[in-house]
């Protein structure tokens, strides 16, 4: 049966076009349930026995839920009680439309067997398809069509021999008129609270219900603390009228009544707004996209020195919060003042499940409970629960419902527990889950795109490539690293020149574009490396064996040729798919015995001697051009091999191998970067690191003047120059602490497409043009790469996505998210791993340098830990600190002590783990000594791991 759905479009010309779309109806949809006798199903989803014990619904039944109560009830309908379920068409296309999160888990739950979620498509069977009617709503017409299919299963299955069994459907809706309607039709239906409230086995789903806009009212207080937000339309046309801008609210970490607005401009232009003040902040939540109005300029004023945690004692809704915004106020003439705003609406919500700990209320039998995130930059959310006490001492996911303008904090319900809080495991999920880190086992479905064992290279895949093995390739990589993404090789040529090959794992033969293996590694980005733990971006045959260039195995590579001659200059420079044959696998101690080992002489030694010579000299001539050679302190940790706790903490040495890698690392993807831009201008995927603004030098340069240090920064090689010269008499330790600093000056380097940019420039490396080329197995921006030079060299075919650069550009974009919460994720992991390792060595004294100085604090590094911590000045006297900005930059007076930038002290380090929901690692003044002078425990955490290089 055909129908005709006609409609009219506006073209991007100002034109209308008229379209016709066909609309199949059928008889023969199954209704996927284990008793019907009338459809001819090869196999059935929901089950005879559909029980739950329910005070409403005391027969077998099956649930239809509608779209908003699949939107607003995802949680609920997550959990293993809640099975045979009917989603229908009308209600998965919705949710489709409205919240693509939702529509991912509600997909993920479908494809869950032990759930038994059918979906029945009710929008192409003859009997529930509904046309819409004259000057019906969409929305009605959906709830419509939900009602007429729910109507449909009722009759069909009486039409079975299901009668005899009681088996009955249920409609859940939390919409009144479409209630009433299901009612006067003789439909049997629940407002989902209800239904839910009913079930007499699971009292804890009723934790799980999102608030109704009731119950949001009902625990609000009657005073209004925040201002109405507008509404979307006079947003819309505030922004456009430029009386508001538009940009994304990220809150502060150490100030809860402060944030900033980014505001992306023309190009690469930006801007931010300041918002301090409750009032002003009005409700948003780290990450909304919200519509600001700039104050006047009179009441502009500067971000706060001051730090400030919103975690005392549980704040009635009407109590006041004068002192903490006094504070803030008393910061405003420090600095220079910045652009201030106020939010006056939210135009797009990011709220997700949130990890963090529950504070039981002190009052006797209440169930409603403050919740605490572990990220600080999220608001407190009142929740209401009948599992405080099992509750108490877990780490929990809570979601927000709704924020009404009469409540201190936001409304939510409880999602799920993790575990105890402290436990390896528990901590572990609770940091990939706040840094959005995919880490859920791979699916059959993907892995059903790997290779069948036992494989082996074909002939086919000999005679497309070129056979490599008789070179002396090796690879060179850290201890006990498994994953091995590329090899070299160093050989004196018959003309006297010398040939160097990066051989780079071809991970791009196994994984082929737009199948599930694909879009999983597209989605996941990069391989997540924690402590003692790493989240892999492919499955492990392909990460630890078939892709790995493990030593005295065959493997396929694609490969990166140079002809050069002593002095490291390329004469030519070729790509090629080929097979390797490592001959050892070396970690980077291994390989620097090697070369210094006079008494050494063997094949695999004088290649690496010839690439060690070779990369000193690259190296050179790249410092030359003006690349950047910054510092960060890594960390490792040396882990118990039984308990997996760490027994030692210590800063990584690197070595000579080190640089060799990393130079002919970057000389390939240097080379590859030009070949395929070259070849695809328009949609070459290319890295660049954009110049720091002038602004973002300002702490670098006061830090230098104040020790009579000159620092230029008018181009990267004026600062390299300039930092490789800054030196201080009797203080060795200054250039590390100045490179440190730079380092942090730095901007992010992004992925980007060439046809959507201009400037390909790469600051740091001072290159032109650069890529990602040699990391395939743990970084999908690799693959691309590979596929780019794999048809630009004629070694494989391209596909419509490779070359388009709009959709280049949407997954560059995605790439930049991974990567940056891998980084923030590791360094949580580090931060952890260290509390771990200072909670069994106990109190510590240790040296460090004042790198920041702050209001009420000191921020001190310390160099054998890599470790990084603020040291607070907390008194309430007239020996209060005070912070003095002049030209040398900010120094801050404790009773008779001043403390500048690059000032020795000595403190004390401990654990702090009063509180465990963020255990810190206390530091406190040992030298110089502040007498009087309360010190309360602060927020410390390992420096980040950064690259050396952009590699």
């Amino acid at each position: 049966m055909l129908k005709s759905k006609t409609f009219v479009k506006k073209t991007r010309s100002g034109g209308v076009m008229k379209i016709v779309r066909e609309h199949y109806l059928r008889d023969d949809i199954w209704c996927g349930s284990e008793v019907c006798t009338e459809c001819k199903q090869e196999s059935t989803v929901l089950l005879r026995d559909a029980c739950i014990e329910s005070n409403l619904c005391s027969y077998p039944h099956y649930l239809i839920p509608d779209t908003n109560v699949v939107l607003h009830q995802i949680d609920v309908l997550e959990d293993p009680v809640i099975r045979n379920v009917i989603i229908l068409q009308t209600v998965l296309q919705e949710v489709r439309h409205r919240s693509a999160p939702v529509y991912k888990r509600l997909k993920d739950i479908l494809h869950e067997k032990e759930k038994y979620f059918y979906t029945f498509t009710n929008e192409h069977h003859k009997e529930t398809f509904i046309e819409r009617e004259p000057g019906e709503s969409a929305n009605d017409r959906n709830d419509r069509a939900i009602r007429v299919a729910a109507k449909w299963y009722c009759r069909h299955l009486k039409m079975s021999e299901s009668d005899a069994d009681g088996l009955k459907v249920v409609l859940l809706t939390n919409d009144q008129g479409n209630k009433q309607k299901a009612e006067e039709s003789g439909l049997l239906v629940y407002k989902c609270e209800e239904y839910i409230k009913s079930l007499i086995a699971n009292p804890e789903l009723m934790d799980r219900l999102a608030l109704s806009s009731d119950d949001k009212n009902e625990i609000s207080s009657s005073k209004v603390l925040f201002p109405e937000h507008l509404p979307l339309s006079r947003i819309q046309a505030g922004i456009k009228s430029g009386s508001f801008l538009q940009g994304t609210f990220r809150a502060s970490r150490d100030n809860y009544l402060e944030a900033t607005v980014f505001i992306q401009g023309e190009g690469e232009e930006s801007t931010e707004v300041l918002i301090q003040g409750l009032h002003n902040l009005n409700r948003a939540v780290h990450q909304d996209v919200v519509a600001v109005q700039l104050l006047p300029r009179d009441q502009w004023v500067a971000p706060s020195s001051v730090v400030l945690q919103d975690e005392g004692a549980a704040k009635d809704d009407n109590a006041e919060e004068e002192e903490e915004e006094k504070a803030l106020r008393i910061s405003a003439a420090e600095l220079a003042r910045k652009p201030t705003g106020r939010v006056v609406g939210i135009i797009k919500r990011s709220w997700r499940p949130f990890c963090g700990m529950l504070n039981v209320s002190q009052i006797k039998e209440s169930t409603r409970h403050l919740f605490t995130p572990a990220d600080r930059r999220i608001p407190r959310i009142r929740i209401e629960t009948r599992q405080a006490s099992t509750l108490a001492g877990q780490r929990i996911m809570v979601a927000i419902d709704g924020w009404p303008k009469h409540s201190r904090y936001p409304n939510g319900h409880f999602v799920r527990s993790l575990g105890h809080a402290g436990e390896k495991d528990t901590e572990q999920e609770v940091l990939l889950l706040e840094h959005d880190v995919p880490h859920q086992d791979f699916s059959q479905a993907v892995l059903g795109f790997l290779p069948k064992m036992p494989w082996s290279i074909t002939p086919e895949d000999m005679a497309k490539r070129e056979d490599l093995r008789h070179l002396t390739v090796c690879s060179v990589d850290p201890p006990g690293c498994t994953d091995i993404d590329d090899a070299l090789h160093c050989r004196e040529l018959d003309n006297g020149n010398l040939e160097v090959g990066v051989h780079i794992a071809d991970v791009s033969h196994f994984i082929r574009p737009g199948n599930a293996l694909d879009k999983e590694a597209a989605n996941r980005g990069t391989t997540v490396y924690l402590c003692g733990k790493r989240i892999d971006m492919v499955p492990e045959l392909l990460s630890s064996n078939l892709c790995s260039l493990r030593s005295n195995v065959e493997r396929l590579a694609f490969s990166c040729i140079w002809e050069m001659n002593h002095e490291a200059e390329i004469i030519k420079t070729r790509f090629t798919k080929s097979v390797i044959d490592s001959k050892a696998s070396l970690t980077y101690a291994e390989a620097q015995m090697r070369i210094d080992d006079t008494t050494m002489n063997d094949d695999i030694t004088k290649s690496l001697r010839g690439l060690n010579k070779l990369a000193k000299i690259l190296k050179r001539h790249r410092i030359a051009k003006g690349a950047l050679t910054l510092s960060s302190l890594e960390v490792r940790f040396h882990i118990d091999s039984e308990t997996h706790d760490p027994i030692d903490l210590q800063t990584k040495e690197l070595m000579e191998t080190n640089s060799m890698v990393e130079e002919f690392m970057l000389l390939a993807n240097i080379s590859v970067a030009q070949k395929i831009y070259d070849e695809f201008p328009d949609c070459a995927m290319l890295r660049k690191h954009p110049a720091p603004p002038p602004s973002n030098y300002d702490i670098l340069l006061k830090a230098a003047k104040s020790k009579d240090v000159e620092i230029h920064t008018d181009s990267a090689k004026a600062l390299a120059d300039s930092l490789d010269v800054a030196k201080v008499d009797g203080f060795p330790y200054f250039n590390t602490l100045l490179r440190i600093l730079a380092t942090r000056c730095m901007m992010q380097a992004v992925y980007f497409c060439s046809g959507m940019d201009s400037d390909f420039h790469h600051y740091g490396l001072a290159s032109p043009i650069y890529t990602h080329f040699t990391s395939p197995i743990r970084r999908y921006a690799d693959i691309i790469v590979h596929r780019l030079l794999a048809v630009a060299i004629g070694a494989d075919s391209t596909y419509p996505d490779l070359m388009d650069k709009h959709k280049q550009s949407a997954l560059s974009n995605n790439l930049n998210y991974r990567h940056k919460m891998s980084q923030y994720a590791q360094r949580a992991s580090v931060a952890f791993h260290t509390q771990l390792f200072f909670k069994s060595r106990g109190i510590l004294n240790e040296e460090g340098f004042v790198l920041f100085v702050r209001k009420n604090a000191i921020i001190v590094l310390i160099p054998k830990f890599g470790l990084e911590g603020t040291v607070f000045f907390d008194t309430k006297d007239k020996a209060a600190p005070n912070l003095v900005f002049d030209e040398e930059g900010p120094t801050l007076k404790v009773e008779q002590h001043t403390f500048c930038i690059f000032d020795k002290v000595k403190v004390t380090i401990s654990l702090d783990d009063s509180n465990i929901q963020h255990q810190k690692i206390r530091m406190s003044l040992i030298d110089p000594v502040i007498l009087g002078v309360s010190v309360p425990a602060p927020d410390v955490e390992p420096q980040a791991k950064k690259p050396k290089l952009d590699r």
